[in-house]
């Protein structure tokens, strides 16, 4: 015996051909593992192989399947994973910043003889807070409700902080009716 190899693809249609052809289908793979490959050759799909015996050697016969597509739910699960770490960082820093912020404030209020140059220093931080807040609303890490009311919470704490040392006095309201 010798070995066989034949390409066929549906549009074959001898007669003595279709019953072999016919007892083949179950053996037929479809090539598209290689893109190197002529296409017009294998733009069917089909290759069949017939077992071959010779005295001397065996042989082994692999077939090669479909590349199996790439699962969505794992390519998902990693990048679900790098986001988690990312958000984690960012929300990590924003309660870094604020806490920074809340004891400055904190201990300036604690402050008897304290001057109202003492807040420039703080203003700064909560600029750098509120800088890092935007953008973590921005990129999607916080909900910008979120975001919105921890810079209400610092506002509120300085301008609480102002008006214990007496530097801010609000202003009445005037009604325009």
């Amino acid at each position: 015996m010798k070995n066989s190899l034949s390409i066929s693809g549906p549009s074959s249609s001898s007669s003595s051909s279709s019953s072999n052809q016919s007892s083949l289908t179950g053996t037929f793979r479809s090539l598209s593992f290689s893109t190197n490959l002529s296409h017009n050759v294998f733009s069917k799909g089909y290759l069949s192989m017939s077992m071959t015996q010779m005295p001397t050697r065996l042989f082994v016969v692999c077939e090669a399947a479909p590349m199996k597509k790439p699962d969505s739910a794992a390519k998902r699960a990693r990048q679900a994973e790098k986001r988690r770490i990312y958000n984690k960082s960012r929300k990590s820093e924003i309660k870094t910043r604020m806490k920074k912020v809340l004891e400055a404030l904190d201990v300036l209020k604690k402050k008897p003889e304290a001057q109202a140059e003492e807040v420039l220093p703080i203003e700064n931080l909560i600029a750098e807070a509120y800088s890092v807040i935007d953008k973590a609303v921005k990129v999607g890490t916080l909900h910008r409700n979120t975001g919105a009311r921890r810079k209400s919470r610092l506002a509120r704490r300085k301008k609480a902080v102002e008006i214990h040392h007496g530097w801010y006095t609000p202003s009445p309201a005037i009604n325009a009716s």
